[in-house]
């Protein structure tokens, strides 16, 4: 240890550092050669040797001893940072590596932007900003003689008092060299500030636009919300599509900033994210910044150090942003608090929403979950009081929420998967001189493609799934694995010709409805569609301008978005969920349901919902269509208290995946005993159900197998998760098998 660390004298002698790596423990260093001002303390990024590689490490723990002797353990080679990385940051990242049973190491590195994992200084980048000098401004550009560019530059200086940034000045065909040739001359100064503004203005001119007035049940549910604005106050805003539940979030912000605080928004979908930003900068004259995985590595530092150094007032973000430091927090909002996005399915299984909870409780600040369709586990926590519960059931636009028309489809003709009554209400909906949105959430062409001779269907090789057509370009692609290929010129089996679409899909229905009505522009909006940067944000900006057209679309559009122009709504195929094996699907197929029919009907004029569907008498649907989501989710809740499910009850779901399909089982099988010996020393009332293989065995080729943990308290499904984590890494036979476990699963699959 160096002299200047022993010289202070509460220095220590090791350091825990959190590494990158998939093992759940710390890695013991010494101290470096150079103490970082403040002396060593948890939170300080550090470069560290791990093995033969040099990695960015989190300080996590100062101690004096280490079970390791000291003249084995290496030095810290160099401190990155000068000051820590902000304290509830670090709590946060740690809660979330306890609860979801993550390594702590990994979960740090996630919870990190990109250029912090590699070592980049912990600072905000600044923005040049050129503008005329006291001499300039009494310089004409004749006194510039034939330097004639340098006077066209310094007569575009003039015409911003407040300058500009340097790459508004390139973007004008002028170089840094003519700017750096004015600045030698006197005539201009170049100021260095951070890339987002230093301080947010004074209340007084926090406005940009004024606020709307809100109805009764708003004003009502937006006092509840101040009424609990300095304490922990976690409130489910239950308002039907269309109601105004973004008006309460502004003029809840709006009073959030005036007391010096911040906000954090969470919203689903990456296409959600530009025109919540754009709405709120219009209401705002504060930054705000956006995170989402659409920026670049910069602009996602700077959005981030700006949050932390509390000049970004307004944070919106997808499910990553709730780890975004916040110098001041003062609210988290959730919007659409039910969507299965805010899940994240790989590597580190957190739920952005119970996150939100747990940050929210932690800082003693309200945190609010809005939609239209609450999730089960919200609407118990309401029903128990242990959510405020507020209601929004009437629209902005006077209209009620159109209720959904189920039409049979058995026994009738589909052109594109419509029938013709659909058709006709489309025709007359247009000749109204208003848009439809053709609800399909299959992606491609056709959902398979078949041999009318002898029946032969294109599987995918890889995956225990069926490959679907697509026609631009024409290819069979399997939406598991990826894996493309070529359309067969006969069939593989029988070597007929006679080879047929199965179903139809985003393209198929585009087609359909541009043969059927030539002279509407019909829009596709799906993941295939939407590749090329901004073409979204393009897309809406037609639809938006009210012009009669049809938009085809799946799930990206069914949620969010604000279409004014939208009257009708038709649903190709409702059947999706009714009879899925996930216990959940039921649940999110409803909440889908009713996010796309609140499209239609939020203007001007009512809007219509036809949903076609095999099988109309399903009691489920059919609760759904007479009386509503709510209505349903009552019942789905009484149904989950009687089959023992989630929100009475909590699961944890291992998971084991291997090339060959009795090492995933034999592990499963040998981890599924030990767990239950172990529960029967223990007392433990966990149950061990399984080990059975996944809904979709055979993907990208390894087999899935799966081991599902229940109990009705938190506590001991995590003692029982933790201890059977710490028998698979100590098991040598699951070295061979990739094994995850996922705490609080949001689907069986």
């Amino acid at each position: 240890m160096s002299a200047s660390a022993s010289s202070l004298p509460d220095a220590p002698r090791v350091l825990g550092v959190a590494v990158p790596t998939p093992l759940r423990r710390l890695f013991d260093y010494l101290p470096g050669p150079e103490t970082p001002p403040g002396g060593w303390r948890p939170g300080l990024r550090v470069q560290v040797a791990l093995g033969r590689r040099s990695v960015v490490g989190i300080v996590i723990e100062c101690r004096a001893t280490s079970e390791v002797a000291l003249d084995r353990l290496k030095p810290i080679e160099a401190c990155l940072d000068e000051s820590p990385l902000p304290a509830d940051w670090l709590w946060l990242t740690r809660f979330t590596a306890r609860y979801y049973q993550h390594p702590l190491g990994d979960t740090l590195q996630q919870a990190l932007p990109v250029l912090l994992r590699q070592g980049r200084p912990l600072e905000a980048r600044t923005l040049e900003r050129w503008r005329l000098s006291a001499h300039g401004q009494a310089t004409q550009a004749a006194d510039l003689g034939r330097a004639r560019r340098q006077a066209e530059l310094l007569e575009l200086l003039r015409q911003h008092p407040r300058g500009l940034p340097t790459a508004a000045v390139t973007a004008q065909q002028f170089s840094r060299a003519q700017l750096t040739a004015l600045r030698d001359k006197g005539l201009v100064d170049c100021l260095e500030e951070p890339r987002l503004a230093s301080e947010p203005p004074r209340p007084k001119t926090l406005l940009a636009e004024p606020a709307l007035n809100l109805n009764r049940e708003q004003a009502a549910a937006l006092s509840t919300l101040h009424d609990g604005l300095d304490r922990y106050h976690p409130c489910l805003l239950h308002g039907v599509t269309g109601s105004g539940k973004t008006e309460v979030y502004l003029q809840l912000i709006e009073a959030v900033i005036q007391r010096g605080r911040q906000a954090l928004i969470l919203v689903p979908e990456i296409g959600l994210t530009p025109q919540t930003l754009e709405r709120f900068r219009r209401r705002f004259r504060v930054p705000v910044v956006a995170l989402h995985s659409g920026l670049t590595d910069h602009e996602r530092l700077d959005a981030w150090l700006a949050a932390m150094s509390g000049r970004a007032p307004i944070v919106i973000g997808t499910r990553s942003a709730i780890f975004t430091p916040l110098a001041a927090p003062g609210v988290i909002i959730v919007d659409e608090e039910h969507d299965g996005s805010l899940k994240q399915q790989e590597g580190l299984r957190y739920h952005a929403r119970d996150l939100a909870v747990a940050r929210a409780h932690h800082h003693g600040i309200p945190v609010v979950l809005g939609t239209a369709t609450p999730a089960l586990e919200s609407l118990a926590q309401a029903r128990s009081g242990r959510y405020a519960h507020l209601r929004l059931t009437q629209r902005a636009s006077r209209h009620p929420p159109a209720k959904l028309e189920l039409i049979d489809l058995r026994g009738r003709p589909r052109q594109g998967g419509l029938i013709p009554s659909a058709i006709d209400a489309i025709r007359q909906t247009l000749a109204a001189g208003h848009q439809v949105l053709v609800f399909i959430n299959r992606r491609g062409f056709a959902p398979t493609l078949a041999c009318h001779a002898c029946g032969w269907l294109a599987e995918c090789d890889h995956c225990d799934a069926r490959m679907t057509l697509h026609r631009q370009p024409p290819l069979l692609a399997c939406h598991h694995c990826e894996r493309q290929q070529p359309l067969p010129p006969a069939c593989p089996t029988c070597k007929s010709g006679d080879l047929r679409p199965l179903g139809a899909g985003t393209e198929r229905a585009e087609e359909s409805l541009a043969a059927l009505f030539p002279e509407v522009p019909v829009h596709r909006i799906d993941r295939d569609s939407t590749r090329r940067k901004d073409a979204f944000g393009e897309v809406l900006a037609e639809i938006k301008r009210g012009e009669p057209s049809l938009l085809v679309g799946t799930q990206m559009l069914a949620k969010g978005h604000h279409l004014p122009h939208v009257t009708l709504v038709v649903v190709v195929n409702a059947d999706a969920g009714l009879y899925a094996s996930d216990f959940r699907a039921l649940e999110h197929s409803a909440q889908l349901l009713t996010q796309v029919a609140g499209r239609a009907g939020r203007a001007a004029h009512p809007g219509r919902v036809l949903v076609q569907t095999l099988h109309s008498d399903d009691p489920h649907l059919r609760l759904l269509a007479e009386r509503g989501y709510d209505a349903l989710a009552e019942a789905l809740l009484e149904e989950r208290r009687g089959a023992a499910l989630p929100p009475f009850r909590f699961l944890a779901l291992t998971r084991f995946e291997s090339a060959r399909e009795a090492e995933a089982m034999g592990l499963a099988k040998e981890a599924g005993e030990a767990l239950r010996e172990w529960l029967a020393t223990r007392g433990n009332a966990v149950t061990c159900l399984g080990p059975v293989p996944a809904p979709m065995e055979r993907r990208q080729n390894r087999y899935h197998v799966q081991l599902l943990l229940s109990a009705t308290q938190r506590s001991q499904l995590h003692e029982a998760s933790a201890w059977l984590v710490a028998w698979l890494e100590a098991c040598r036979d699951a070295r061979r098998v990739r094994w995850s476990l996922d705490i609080d699963p949001q689907t069986l699959a």
